[in-house]
């Protein structure tokens, strides 16, 4: 019987933590904790700037408030991993390893949930681009997204051109005194290598009719445009999800890893101590 236990604690004893999964957990952890930071900092630069009467004026939207928001939560679970890979800490890597995986799941449900629900999915873009539109002026970094946006797809406003009367300063009605009624943003205006750039290009154009409008302008809506893309690129776009699900896949091996190996020590030094106190057990 003792040479029996004897052979068990010794056996045991070959239980260790790997140095190679706990470092390479910290090392993957410190990176994106490192990138979380830089972030949460751009994010928080970019809110400071701005004007103090802007500065509430369309959080939903604020492209500053999204990368401090998505920062922050990846600052919290990146500082998880990291501490809990170099102190050993169960609680926090038990944590860590949780919020990746609520995280995958909830990706893997929302790509499921776009393709099924499509068409509620474009409402939700339409509603976004329209509140967009409304504060476009409320916001230099949305502003600028939009300008980006409009000139890389070369399209103009949600559905089509004519939704920029939503803004105040874009406005139709009679009753705008902007010297920008009726007119839409210049990266909607058809841009060649030869054409001098003017600004005011989009002067008026919400007046003209579709075919008129298209000599000068892009008349064709951001949503469309974004939909054609997606579907041209689906392949590409299949290949960011993996890249981005590679990493978290890792990260909830290792962690799982060693989590496994610190219960198997616990389980050891408890094993051991319980022998030691009592050795005719």
């Amino acid at each position: 019987m003792g040479r029996g236990r004897e052979s068990a604690i010794s056996d045991a004893d070959f239980t260790f933590i790997s140095p190679a999964v706990k470092y390479l957990l910290f090392l993957f952890n410190f990176i994106f904790w490192i990138i979380s930071f830089v972030m949460v900092a751009i994010g928080v630069y970019a809110r400071l700037i701005k004007q103090a009467e802007t500065a509430l004026a369309c959080l939903a939207v604020d492209p500053a408030v999204m990368l401090m928001v998505v920062g922050i939560f990846m600052f919290i679970v990146t500082f998880c991993g990291c501490v809990g890979s170099l102190r050993e800490n169960l609680c926090l890597l038990q944590t860590f390893c949780i919020s990746l995986t609520v995280i995958f799941i909830l990706q893997l449900i929302a790509g499921i949930l776009g393709f099924i629900f499509s068409d509620k999915g474009r409402g939700k873009v339409t509603e976004m681009i329209n509140k967009s539109i409304v504060h476009y002026r409320d916001d230099i970094d949305l502003q600028n997204l939009i300008d980006f946006g409009q000139k890389e797809f070369r399209c103009c406003g949600g559905e089509a051109f004519t939704d920029w009367s939503q803004n105040i300063y874009f406005n139709c009605s009679d009753k705008n005194p902007s010297r920008e009624r009726c007119s839409v943003p210049f990266s909607c205006c058809i841009m060649t290598k030869d054409m001098i750039f003017n600004t005011m290009c989009g002067q008026g154009m919400q007046e003209l009719t579709y075919i008129r409008a298209g000599e000068h302008i892009y008349t064709d809506g951001c949503i469309d445009k974004l939909a054609n893309w997606i579907h041209s690129n689906l392949f590409i776009i299949g290949g960011i999800a993996l890249g981005l699900a590679i990493p978290q896949l890792v990260g909830m091996l290792l962690s799982q890893i060693l989590i496994n190996q610190i219960k198997d020590q616990i389980e050891l030094q408890n094993y051991n101590a319980r022998h030691r106190s009592d050795p005719w057990s």
